[in-house]
């Protein structure tokens, strides 16, 4: 392919995709669904294919730009129309916390683990679970949280091996983490897992596998929150 025949398949490319992005309907990055996301990146790859692609005729290319830009505004337009095909297509939010607990179901079938929830909560500048009411996971792959107006009892221990002034972080607060106990928290905390077991022995867990997270509160209290909500 000569210099010539990919300048005009640059401009020629550039041109359409201009023309295609200036129809198709508008949205934030933050605001779309996987679907919009995989549609702009497969229609971007057909934009590229067709500047420095010689084995693609250039027709061709066209045809293809037209066709997935002519889909995706028809998806579009489908998914205002119908709640099913929005439901099929964009999935829908489902909720992670509820009246305070982690739902375990919901959580595995967004493929979140506790971490990531926790750190996803930091963003919304919450830095407890206790604090959450509700939490929704969006199609957009946003948390929308609740905050409670009033904090939900913890369970109350012998925190005596814990200094009161002591600040706690919030990033290793988190002691118990589906079922597995985080030992560096706990060191971190002047905290072991003999303290840890006789928490959980007074809030009436008897093995840690039925824990799916549990956390120091800046009250040096600890939040349980049990797999068999």
């Amino acid at each position: 392919m000569g210099v010539t025949e990919t300048i005009i398949r640059t401009l020629l490319s550039f041109l359409i995709l201009f023309i295609l992005m200036r129809i198709m309907e508008r949205k934030e990055i933050s605001e779309m669904t996987f679907f919009n996301f995989a549609s702009a990146i497969a229609i971007g790859s057909v934009a590229g294919n067709l500047a420095f692609n010689d084995d693609l005729r250039i027709l061709n290319g066209i045809i293809s730009l037209i066709g997935w830009s002519l889909l995706t505004l028809l998806s579009g337009r489908i998914v205002m129309k119908s709640k099913k095909a929005r439901k099929l297509m964009n999935g829908e939010p489902l909720i992670i916390i509820k009246n305070g607990k982690i739902m375990e179901k919901p959580l595995r079938r967004v493929n979140l683990d506790i971490d990531t929830l926790t750190a996803l909560l930091r963003q919304e500048n919450i830095f407890s679970i206790t604090e959450v009411e509700y939490a929704i996971f969006e199609t957009t792959g946003k948390l929308s949280v609740m905050k409670k107006d009033n904090k939900q009892s913890v369970t109350k221990g012998d925190m005596n091996s814990i200094n009161p002034q002591q600040k706690l972080l919030p990033t290793i607060t988190g002691v118990v983490s589906d079922g597995v106990i985080n030992t560096n928290n706990l060191e971190k905390l002047n905290l072991n897992t003999a303290w840890l077991n006789q928490q959980l022995r007074q809030a009436g867990i008897k093995t840690i596998s039925d824990v799916l997270y549990a956390e120091v509160q800046p009250d040096h209290t600890l939040y349980i929150d049990s797999k068999k909500d």
